[in-house]
């Protein structure tokens, strides 16, 4: 759940008062036939708005920041392991805390020049339920909500694991923290 600042509700006030000035110039309207599609239009625009600007909000006021991330790989089970520590350094309560972890497999093996192999797909493909990872994809995201409620300035530590492929050499990671 995300927590609603003062500044989401100044928005949806300033939304709620676009909403209400555009239903009323509709209703004032002499042509009866323009009122249903004013009507509809000024519900649109203003939806859209709200949940525009509700983002927009999330985004500057509840901010997140990654430290201490640690990756271990554990051959045994093929499994990898990150440990890190995630901290509000914003103002504001942050509902959960998401992190994002990219794996990208650069294919350089011994013997072989920095050459990028592609798997072949048909337009049948696109129709089966296989999934790219499973099919030796040279990416592999995953995401895990590592924190919840977390207070301003508070400080949450996380371990997170999953499957590593085996077929990945040479990894670069790309790590990345959302707050909503």
């Amino acid at each position: 759940m995300t927590y609603f600042t003062v500044w989401h509700y100044v928005v949806l006030i300033i939304v709620l008062f676009v909403l209400i000035g555009g239903v009323v110039v509709s209703l004032k309207q002499e042509k009866k036939s323009m009122v249903l599609p004013m009507l509809f239009s000024v519900t649109l625009v203003s939806l859209s708005i709200g949940l525009l600007s509700m983002f927009v909000v999330d985004k500057y006021t509840k901010h997140v920041k990654l430290y201490k991330l640690k990756s271990k790989r554990i051959l045994s089970i093929e499994k990898i392991i990150y440990r890190g520590v995630v901290k509000n350094t914003g103002n504001y309560t942050i509902g959960k805390v998401t992190f994002d972890i990219k794996l990208v497999s650069r294919g350089k093996r011994k013997g072989l020049e920095s050459t990028t192999f592609y798997k072949t797909s048909s337009f049948l493909d696109f129709f089966s339920n296989v999934t790219k990872s499973s099919k030796g994809s040279n990416t592999v995201t995953e995401s895990f909500v590592v924190a919840k409620n977390l207070k301003p300035g508070q400080v949450k530590a996380f371990r997170v694991y999953f499957r590593f492929p085996p077929n990945f050499s040479n990894v670069s990671e790309y790590p990345k923290v959302y707050g909503h």
